[in-house]
């Protein structure tokens, strides 16, 4: 019954939103450079060179994935559409994933990588991510890498700063939505 709610109001959405569109994400190398030195900071054990890789990745391989799954629009109004079968990817889980998947193909040596979540709440679907920190440092140490946010651009900040989401580790999460702990 929540799927089919949320389905409606994200096609309802998706219609009153319908002129607006995204442009494509654009990043600077002075955009990298701010990640990557943010990332550097995590920890003077953090290799610099892992750092500026792993800035590099976070911005190209965003624009790459909203090119490749065809994001023309606001965030919600593309869930809708993957929602409603009009596209086939786009949704939090499926940038956290890719995002994860791909940076962990370095074998970063001094950072780690995190699929994070932030559960549901009575105005708020959940929400999930990717997370970078320093070898060994909790994901609350770490920063938020959220391509889904704003349509394939970017959005980075330390966690414990973004405060728009409740972010927490993913299994954590999952095993509180099984046991009915968290109502979905």
């Amino acid at each position: 019954m929540t799927k089919l709610i949320f389905a409606l109001w994200a096609t309802l959405a998706a219609l009153a939103l319908g002129g607006c569109t995204t442009s494509p994400p654009t990043a600077s190398q002075d955009d990298i450079n701010e990640l990557a030195q943010a990332i550097q900071s995590l920890s003077p054990a953090v290799d610099s060179a892992e750092a500026r890789k792993a800035a590099s990745i976070a911005y190209t391989y965003s624009q790459q994935l909203a090119r490749e799954w065809n994001i023309t629009d606001p965030a919600i109004v593309h869930n809708a559409k993957v929602a409603n079968g009009l596209r086939e990817r786009g949704l939090c889980n499926d940038w956290a994933q890719a995002m994860t998947t791909r940076l962990r193909q370095e074998n970063f040596r001094t950072l780690d990588l995190h699929w994070v979540t932030s559960p549901p709440t009575a105005f708020r679907i959940i929400h999930h991510s990717a997370a970078i920190s320093a070898k060994g440092a909790s994901m609350n140490d770490g920063i938020i890498l959220d391509p889904w946010r704003n349509s394939g651009a970017l959005f980075w900040a330390p966690v414990r700063e973004d405060t728009r989401y409740n972010w927490r580790p993913r299994m954590e999460v999952r095993e509180e939505l099984l046991s009915g702990a968290i109502p979905y």
